[in-house]
């Protein structure tokens, strides 16, 4: 029975598979008229895997699922494989980059790409910890062949089978030249690899992405009504009365005043928004006399509310400087409430994992619907509203508003 590979030809995981066995001289066959979705899905291919994951491999003996122990398989076949080494210490270091391979290459190329082509949320604070992720791993590989050719030895590996098998989905979908300039020595291994025959043979010309696929919009589009041609009117004599008349209706159709904000119609409130934020930027001294004091007496239950926000997901804020950039890019998105709020954000800890939390000040009793709207990343934070007849959550109010340090039995980042 010859071996048969139960995956698309175009699977970067069975690509593994066909790669080794054209290394070594394996015969592997690829399973005729594979649909993703549809061929995992029957009894037959259940009974071999479970869980209906691609690809697997039909052996003689049974099969076998997960692409790495499948081109364990087939590098195996052949004895005295070079593709293992030559010797243990080769041997230990394959398997040590067949795993960096699947841990900080592969996994964390799919928590950058699959939620921009749609398969899962795209969480922003997620891509910008996966990017960073990624950037450590290809940095660290980057000067590993900086005065290596190949990952291990003097030649092609299975280390290098997975790992080029890995790469080229980034290369090819969402590394663009702009980010992979950053690794040269990935960029030269990758591309002197993948023209070698073997890997040739398989994944054929390989082309680089030009850009990084946008975010699928959260709202689908309205299909637009085809325009159907008006019919041809005759010419006719226009008189003075139907000028003043195509006048008074072009004026009737003149752009409308773009409509108020609901939160301008609300009934005015006796606290000033910009008096209290011109108070708060110039105090510079006795901050909780003036500027706290001044905060209480301004503020109005009636026009405005307080609310509390923590991030959801602290434990991903493991690297201070994209927990910085999150907050930053959260407040630069909350810009656009800067004439109906007042914020302020603080990272908390000496390090990682980094707590984020805050205090907003909105116009109105709720939070106003356009900012929810508008700013994704509220749904990563919880929000609190704040209780003022609670003195301990006053209290937090002026420790937030002060930047008093430490907060909550931490210090601040």
């Amino acid at each position: 029975m010859a071996l048969i590979l139960h995956a698309s030809s175009t699977n970067k995981n069975g690509l593994k598979a066909l790669i080794t066995a054209e290394y070594s001289g394996v015969k592997v066959e690829l399973v005729k008229d594979f649909v993703m979705g549809v061929s995992n899905k029957t009894p037959e291919f259940l009974k071999m895997n479970p869980i209906g994951k691609v690809p697997v491999l039909e052996t003689p003996d049974g099969p076998i699922f997960e692409s790495n122990a499948i081109a364990r398989y087939v590098a195996r076949l052949k004895p005295d494989n070079p593709l293992y080494g030559s010797t243990l210490i080769d041997y230990g270091h394959i398997e040590q980059w067949i795993d960096f391979s699947a841990t900080e290459v592969d996994a964390n190329l799919a928590r950058w790409l699959y939620p921009r082509l749609g398969f899962g949320p795209h969480l922003p604070p997620a891509e910008e910890a996966a990017i960073a992720a990624l950037k450590r791993a290809l940095e660290a590989l980057n000067t590993h062949l900086a005065s290596s050719t190949y990952l291990v030895g003097h030649g092609v590996t299975l280390a290098d089978i997975v790992m080029i098998c890995n790469l080229s989905v980034g290369f090819k979908l969402i590394m663009t030249k702009n980010f992979t300039s950053q690794f040269p020595h990935v960029e030269r291994y990758f591309w002197t690899l993948v023209n070698q025959p073997n890997f040739k043979k398989v994944l054929g010309d390989i082309k680089q992405a030009e850009s990084i696929p946008p975010v699928p919009s959260k709202k689908p589009t309205q299909p637009k009504e085809s325009v159907k041609p008006k019919p041809k009117e005759e010419p006719k004599e226009v008189k003075k009365d139907e000028v003043k008349v195509k006048v008074a209706v072009e004026e009737e159709d003149a752009p409308k005043p773009k409509a108020k904000n609901p939160l301008d119609l609300l009934p005015p409130s006796k606290m000033i928004l910009d008096d209290w934020k011109r108070l708060y930027s110039n105090t510079k001294t006795n901050f909780r006399e003036v500027a706290i004091k001044g905060f209480w007496d301004m503020y109005d239950p009636e026009g405005y509310s307080l609310w509390f926000c923590d991030y959801k997901y602290n434990e991903e804020n493991t690297v201070s400087f994209v927990t910085l950039n999150k907050v930053s890019g959260f407040l630069q998105r909350m810009d656009l409430a800067r004439k109906y709020a007042f914020g302020k954000m603080l990272i908390i800890g000496s390090e990682g994992p980094y707590k984020v939390k805050g205090l907003w000040l909105f116009r109105g009793t709720e939070i106003p619907q356009f900012i929810l709207d508008e700013c994704y990343d509220t749904e990563l934070y919880e929000w609190t509203k704040v209780d003022i007849t609670d003195e301990a959550q006053k209290e937090r109010v002026n420790q937030l508003i002060e930047d008093a340090e430490p907060f909550e039995g931490s210090s601040l980042t």
